[in-house]
């Protein structure tokens, strides 16, 4: 399994020397791994995720072996990137993929490149792998294709303000003389609400009909929360996904307590291991966090 760089939430735009701007995608990370012999889509989670999207493994054939990347798998729809859609794609069955991939043709938006023809060029300064990612991608053409990038703060306010139209969810920011922070938060990201990822720990109802969510948010001092009620998309999406993990399988008495606002003690079933959510929430606890949506595999 290899492991991504992660970015860490600020609420403002880093302005110093030295820093590059990248508009962040709204999509599923994906790794994709050129080996000599064929090509590997790996999810952040490292789930391997090749058959959802044989699109973009049959682009990447074009990548010389022994060639890392990482990125966002994206869809445009309707002139915008459509996070439902790249969802849709990447639950597929491996023969509904192929359907998928002529009706909804996938994007792979590239930020990094880890290893190229063998050498891994994860320990050379960011500045250095962006010239390599663009020198080895631009001549190949969509769909697979290097994010922009400024080095100009001004531009990168821009973006911020202009792009949401597009789907683009904020920036992400990185040190031009920075070496690929593999597992750790090296880079920043500012979005454009307060959308925070949250760890999904369990969820209230039964393993047929999920009500609320157990949330535990990445600010305050990690008490478990109650989400708002659960919209009829998002209970299909967790009931999948405890079934994914037993949970429909095993007895229906809940496993665990939180304390609800309002409701006192609510009982919730355990997820193990924690999906991931984005919640919409305030620093107060009022009203409940409000789930956006489920991100299985980031």
């Amino acid at each position: 399994m290899i492991r991504v760089a992660l970015a860490a939430a600020v609420r403002d735009l880093p302005r110093a020397a030295g820093l590059a701007y990248e508009p962040k995608f709204d999509g599923h990370r994906l790794v994709v791994v050129r080996s000599a012999a064929e090509v590997t889509l790996q999810a952040r989670s490292g789930r391997i995720v090749t058959s959802a999207f044989p699109d973009l493994a049959a682009a990447a054939l074009q990548l010389p072996a022994g060639t890392v990347l990482d990125g966002e798998v994206v869809v445009w729809h309707a002139g915008r990137t459509d996070f439902a859609l790249v969802q849709r794609r990447a639950a597929a069955t491996a023969a509904r993929a192929a359907v998928l991939a002529q009706s909804l043709p996938a994007s792979y938006a590239a930020f990094d490149v880890l290893e190229l023809a063998g050498l891994d060029v994860r320990a050379r300064p960011y500045e250095r792998r962006r010239t390599l990612l663009v020198d080895l991608l631009l001549p190949l053409g969509p769909p697979l294709q290097p994010v922009p990038m400024t080095t100009d703060p001004e531009l990168a306010a821009t973006w911020y303000e202009t792009l949401p139209a597009s789907g683009i969810e904020g920036l992400v920011v990185k040190r031009l003389d920075q070496a690929y922070p593999a597992g750790r938060r090296g880079w920043q990201k500012l979005r454009h609400t307060d959308v925070r990822d949250a760890a999904v720990v369990g969820y209230t109802g039964t393993p047929r009909r999920p009500l609320a969510l157990v949330l535990v948010l990445p600010v305050g001092d990690q008490t478990p929360l109650v989400s708002s009620p659960l919209t009829a998309a998002l209970r299909r999406e967790v009931a999948e996904a405890a079934a994914a993990r037993g949970a429909a399988g095993r007895a229906a008495e809940p496993r665990a307590t939180v304390t609800a606002i309002g409701l006192g003690e609510v009982p919730y079933r355990t997820l193990d291991p924690p999906l991931t959510a984005e919640v919409r929430h305030t620093s107060a606890r009022h009203p409940p966090p409000e789930v956006i949506r489920l991100r299985t595999d980031l």
